[in-house]
């Protein structure tokens, strides 16, 4: 189901939107696959070190799933962090913009475990309206080649985890990741 030519920004945003019509109605584990490996696709494309997907629950940033770079810093999966103390939060409610070439000329952003450079954060909204958490990518240099077209393939991949997410939730599981 995937395309290992899907690196091109245009091709990638196709098999996106192909997958967003496939999985308007329900999930198959071969979809549940293809999310992930879109989701890896993208942080290559974007040349990003890390790509997670985080819930917000009780106040906490929980990592769901996590897809690095060989010499990226470690996120933890089921890991997590105060909320309030995130670039997560900012983004969800406005003070941080989705895309930053470098997060390191923006002032008031809370301190890290590693440095920021390029990122890139939107939204998990489910289909009620509420928020589940954010898909974010980083890289821990700046990264210049982030451009509006680069959310909008993130806000895409976000639609695709939100409609996963969901269906999990509506069959009373959690979503699977692998």
């Amino acid at each position: 189901m995937i395309r290992h030519d899907l690196l091109d920004p245009s091709a990638l945003s196709v098999h996106i939107s192909e997958l967003l019509v496939a999985t308007a109605e329900s999930s198959d584990p071969g979809i549940d696959r293809a999310v992930t490996t879109v989701l890896r696709l993208l942080r290559e494309q974007l040349r990003m070190d890390v790509v997670f997907v985080s819930e917000f629950a009780d106040g906490q940033r929980v990592f769901r799933f996590v897809d690095s770079a060989p010499d990226a810093p470690t996120v933890p999966v089921g890991g997590s962090d105060p909320l309030e103390e995130s670039y997560c939060q900012r983004v969800v409610d406005g003070r941080l913009a989705e895309l930053v070439q470098d997060a390191a000329t923006v002032p008031g952003l809370p301190p890290t475990p590693f440095p920021v450079g390029g990122h890139l954060s939107t939204p998990i909204r489910l289909p009620d309206g509420s928020v589940y958490g954010t898909l974010c990518c980083f890289s821990m240099a700046p990264n210049r080649h982030l451009r509006d077209r680069d959310l909008v393939n993130l806000r895409h991949c976000a639609q695709l985890v939100a409609r996963k997410v969901n269906i999990a939730q509506a069959r009373g599981q959690d979503p699977t990741w692998d």
